[in-house]
């Protein structure tokens, strides 16, 4: 190829990528939130990881762009270990900026827990919350095994190192000992969400027999604070920042994952009742 022509395609290829460069930098510019922005953090369904959560709490405390946050919470409860580390990190992120939590359709249990850390709570008038409780379920399937003639030997160290066996029934001391453990988890439900909302723990203890709420019943109980939808939630801390004008949402990005969006809603609960501990924050049936 003579030089001239090298020299042209050269120029031609050098223009198309300052060309792509360029139409990338103007739609950044484009895709860049103006105005006053309020951050959007969405926690759905049974509650078994608190690594995503958690990093999106951290995002919008450290972004100085961000106003304020709201919990969009629909969820009925999940593990106990993740329930209270998202909760530790809202009350760190209320120690920053505003914290307001719009509950969906069910805003149990351990979804309730995260949610009394917000400093507004909103919930739609038939929206399940509440379920103030801990609840511990072990399968025994020792009848089984003797009738197909299976039986399971164990071979320990320590007393109660196979404590709530699905091999055979527990013991009085085994009862007593799986009883304080849930009591304990109980205790620490109770105490967080008191000072969570300000509440007298005895009040909260009254309210935590594990019983399900409507968002009515749940605000004239003094576990939320208004009803309305996300939008309204939107509004109402829209006026507490004294912003004017539509603020923008500013959603916590989640990375799209094949095998998750397939597999996610079924493998992964049914893999964390099987296998995850048995101490959950989940809402009544």
């Amino acid at each position: 190829m003579p030089w001239s022509r090298k020299k042209k395609a050269l120029v031609i290829i050098l223009s198309l990528i300052v060309l792509i460069f360029c139409v990338s930098l103007i739609s950044g510019f484009a895709r860049r939130p103006s105005g006053d922005q309020i951050g959007v953090i969405e926690i759905e369904g049974l509650i078994s990881g608190s690594r995503e959560a958690m990093e999106d709490i951290i995002r919008f405390k450290e972004d100085s762009s961000i106003k304020g946050v709201i919990l969009r919470i629909n969820s009925p409860g999940g593990g106990v270990g993740p329930t209270q580390e998202i909760f530790r990190e809202v009350i760190k992120l209320k120690e920053k900026k505003k914290v307001y939590v719009s509950m969906g359709s069910t805003c149990a249990s351990g979804g309730y827990y995260i949610a009394s850390a917000g400093e507004k709570l909103y919930a739609n008038p038939s929206t399940i919350t509440g379920s103030i409780g801990v609840i511990m379920q072990l399968m025994i399937v020792e009848d089984v095994l003797k009738k197909i003639g299976l039986k399971s030997n164990t071979i320990k160290a320590g007393e109660f190192k196979d404590a709530g066996s699905p091999f055979r029934e527990m013991t009085q001391a085994e009862r007593a000992y799986m009883d304080g453990i849930v009591r304990s988890i109980y205790e620490q439900f109770i105490k967080d969400i008191a000072a969570a909302r300000n509440m007298d723990p005895e009040r909260v203890k009254e309210l935590a027999e594990g019983k399900i709420y409507t968002g009515n019943r749940a605000k004239e109980l003094g576990l939320i604070d208004g009803i309305g939808n996300f939008y309204d939630t939107v509004d109402a801390l829209k006026t507490s920042l004294k912003i004017k004008g539509k603020p923008t949402l500013v959603y916590a990005e989640k990375p799209f994952s094949f095998s998750k969006w397939v597999f996610g809603a079924l493998s992964r609960e049914l893999i964390n009742e099987l296998f995850s501990s048995p101490f959950k924050f989940v809402a009544a049936p």
